[in-house]
Order: C-alpha cells, then sequence, then structure tokens
C-alpha cells in the first residue's frame, strides 16, 4: 500500500529575501517537509544556495521528531560531487540527503569541500555515508535515466545500502516553472510495484493539474514550488495535493 501523503513544497519559487519566514509560513499552511534545491552550477546549469543559507533557515523549522516527521528537510542535491558536501549538510540541519543517482557513479570520495582524494564513490557507497551521519538517503533520476538502474540498489541485502526515498524528476533538473513530464510516471509505477511501503517523490511540473497523474502512478512525495508559492491561497494548493494521494490510498482499500 502507497504510504502516507507527504507534501514537500520547493523554496526555489519563495521570496529569497525571507526564506526564513517562508519555512514557517510552509508549516503554518500543514505542508510536511520543506524541499530545498541545491545547485552548484555544475551538474546543472543553474546556482541556488548551500550549507550556510540551510543553517540560517534551520531554527525557523522544528527539527522532525521521527525519520520522516513533520519538519524534514528534504534537500535535493543536484551537483557534481554529492559525497564532498554530506558533512556539511548535516551540521546545517539536513534531514534527507538525496542525490543523483548520475553524480554518484564516478564522482569524488572526498569527504570534504577542501579534501584531495583520487577514489571515486558510488550510490551504494554513498548510501552508506550519508546513513553513518545520521540522516536519511534518497537517491533521484534525471528523466534519461532509466529506472532499472535502481533494482540493484534497492535490492541490497545491507539494509545500510538502501536508500530510504526514490525521487523521480517530472522535469530536467535546474529550474523551476517547468512542464510536467507525465513520461516519467512509469518509473513511479516501476518503482511502486516492487516496493509498496518505500517514499516515492516526485518533482518537477506538480500542482493541482497534474498531481492526480503523479498519485495515481504511486507517488507519495509531492513536490511542488511555484503551484504553492504562486497560488493565492497556498494553504488550500497543498491541501488539494495531500488529498489527491490520500484519494488513491483510498481506493487502494476498496
Amino acid at each position: 500500500m502507497t504510504p502516507k501523503a507527504i507534501i514537500a513544497p520547493s523554496i526555489l519559487s519563495a521570496d529569497f529575501a525571507s526564506l526564513g519566514s517562508a519555512c514557517a509560513d510552509l508549516m503554518r499552511w500543514q505542508s510536511h517537509w520543506i524541499h530545498i534545491d541545491v545547485m552548484d552550477g555544475h551538474f546543472v546549469p543553474n546556482i541556488t544556495f548551500g550549507a550556510p543559507v540551510v543553517t540560517k533557515i534551520r531554527p525557523h523549522v522544528e527539527r522532525p521528531r521521527t525519520a520522516s516527521g513533520k519538519g524534514t528537510f528534504d534537500c535535493h542535491m543536484m551537483i557534481a560531487e554529492p559525497k564532498r558536501w554530506v558533512k556539511d549538510f548535516q551540521k546545517a540541519g539536513c534531514d534527507l540527503y538525496c542525490f543523483h543517482y548520475e553524480a554518484a557513479l564516478h564522482s569524488t570520495a572526498a569527504e570534504a569541500p577542501a579534501e584531495k582524494n583520487e577514489h571515486t564513490t558510488n550510490p551504494k557507497e554513498l548510501i552508506r555515508f550519508i546513513h553513518a551521519q545520521g540522516m536519511q538517503a534518497g537517491i533521484a533520476l534525471k528523466p534519461e535515466t532509466p529506472v532499472d538502474v535502481l533494482w540493484d540498489i534497492l535490492g541490497s541485502a545491507e539494509a545500510a545500502e538502501v536508500p530510504d526515498m526514490v525521487l523521480i524528476m517530472t522535469v530536467n533538473p535546474g529550474f523551476g516553472g517547468q512542464k510536467f513530464m507525465a513520461s516519467e510516471l512509469p518509473k513511479v509505477k516501476a518503482v511502486r510495484e516492487k516496493y509498496p511501503d518505500l517514499n516515492i517523490e516526485v518533482d518537477g511540473g506538480l500542482g493541482p493539474s497534474t498531481v492526480d497523474q503523479a498519485a495515481e502512478a504511486g507517488a507519495n512525495v509531492i513536490v511542488a514550488g511555484s503551484s504553492v508559492f504562486g497560488a493565492e491561497d497556498p494553504a488550500g494548493v497543498i491541501e488539494q495535493l495531500r488529498a489527491a494521494v490520500d484519494k488513491r490510498k483510498g481506493a487502494e482499500k476498496m
């Protein structure tokens, strides 16, 4: 059965001059997580914010009391060297560190920004490292990456190597406000069929007009940016998104 609905608005669409207040507003509007899009200008052609910003906004949102609980900082790391920044983001207040599969294949195994390391990491090793820092681990796929690459990772016999969440991108990562790519939903369906209890996140072009498709495919974690922050009634939009996932869960019970 699909896990509970989790709405994770992206602060990429918030007013950067008042991010702390925007995060507090999201909690007041009954969002569950806060999605933080971290971009380095290398893995994607855009630059957003780093660990110092996460440090500053963390006091505005109470830390989750349980894994995946309300107030989770869901950091989507669209960066070329994800292992290098794990410790910095843990210190900043990240709860769920979601890296891209594509970046983890051949990037450095260095564990600090200034460290020099000739070795490379891989997805399973990076998941173990994230868990060892006390965070949950997520793994994300770009649209061009086939879902089959996840089966060996999700099926690992070592619990420390298994991600807590899978993120299926429904746009090409790098910019907010893009058009939803329904072509990516078969990936969501394939993961949900194999892993009914796993948190599956979708990110890109999500709003009231597209969330039903994502929920029907099996997504339970919904990232929405402009559709929330650009709405006259943001709390109402968050409730609409949650209701769409809950509706599918209700249908499963029938």
